[in-house]
């Protein structure tokens, strides 16, 4: 279950100092197997915003739990108000040198698969095969009543026509695609249903307070069993449905590899932890790999 965040997460003991030293996560990269598991930091670059680091959503921001959403119509028309304004900025981002060095390390087989917690579909834009959604993705939209599943875009020009003229201005973007409205600035917007049965629709994504679905937690954890080594990317590992895996790796005696600017929750299992931004930390890597990491031009589709 993806528990309601906190605002900050405040180690309990020392941690292990921080290195710039990629030695280690080269070294894991060549031995091949590496089961890569991202979080929101890997997409900052690409102008998403993270909810822990520097300049954190937290501070302002409670992401929509699935309670509030399924008890209240307000809430519902409050997070789509707020949802479909995001996604107008959200859906435009492209992924940049992280998501393309990890891309480009599965393309030379030196890894065993990519779980990321992101909801934003940028490792699968860059060309990671098979990456495991841990909570979903933005790009679909699910009804709660008969399960149905449609494109997100098909939504978005829904709500474009029922919304005629909705613009406001948003103190920010968060990320998971909300932007920051006032109730008065989302005033009478209209929600819509499921055009199969007239259910409530919800993204298909796991709602702070909503339980993974299991057969994607068993995924994971058998990813963890065939991986060589663990590397974290990008991630506080502040929620249980991350660092679960981070322990899992580590009780096995599989090295864990932490790329973060910040502490972690997990960086007493880990060997390492870099304290560099991810773009260029991972580029480096692929350079004294000898990987070549495509620029912005070369994203993939379809």
């Amino acid at each position: 279950m993806r528990m309601r965040p906190t605002l900050s997460w405040t180690p309990t003991q020392d941690l292990p100092p921080a290195t710039a030293d990629l030695g280690p996560v080269v070294d894991a990269l060549s031995t091949g197997g590496v089961l890569v598991l991202s979080g929101a930091g890997i997409s900052t670059e690409s102008g998403i915003p993270d909810y822990r680091g520097e300049g954190g959503s937290l501070s302002r921001h409670t992401p929509m739990t699935y309670q509030d959403f399924i008890a209240s119509a307000q809430a519902r028309r409050r997070y789509w108000a707020r949802s479909h304004l995001g996604w107008r900025t959200f859906g435009r981002a492209r992924p940049n040198a992280g998501h393309r060095a990890v891309a480009a390390f599965g393309d030379h087989g030196l890894l065993s698969g990519v779980i990321t917690q992101n909801v934003d579909g940028l490792h699968e834009a860059a060309g990671s095969e098979n990456a495991v959604e841990l909570h979903g993705s933005l790009d679909r939209v699910v009804c709660l009543s008969c399960g149905a599943s449609s494109p997100r875009h098909e939504l978005a020009a829904r709500l474009e026509e029922a919304n005629e003229g909705f613009g406001p201005v948003a103190a920010a973007i968060n990320p998971d695609g909300d932007a920051d409205l006032t109730d008065g600035q989302v005033g009478d917007f209209r929600v819509m249903s499921c055009t199969v049965c007239d259910g409530v629709l919800k993204p298909d994504v796991v709602f702070f307070g909503e339980a993974v679905p299991p057969q994607r937690v068993e995924r994971c954890r058998e990813l963890v069993r065939e991986a060589t080594s663990l590397l974290v990317l990008g991630s506080s590992l502040t929620v249980m449905s991350g660092l679960r895996f981070v322990r899992q790796a580590a009780k096995t005696g599989k090295p864990v590899l932490i790329v973060n600017r910040d502490p972690t929750r997990g960086d007493l299992h880990a060997v390492t932890r870099v304290a560099l931004p991810l773009g260029r930390a991972l580029t480096a890597v692929a350079g004294r790999l000898g990987v070549p990491v495509g620029d912005e031009t070369a994203e993939r589709t379809g």
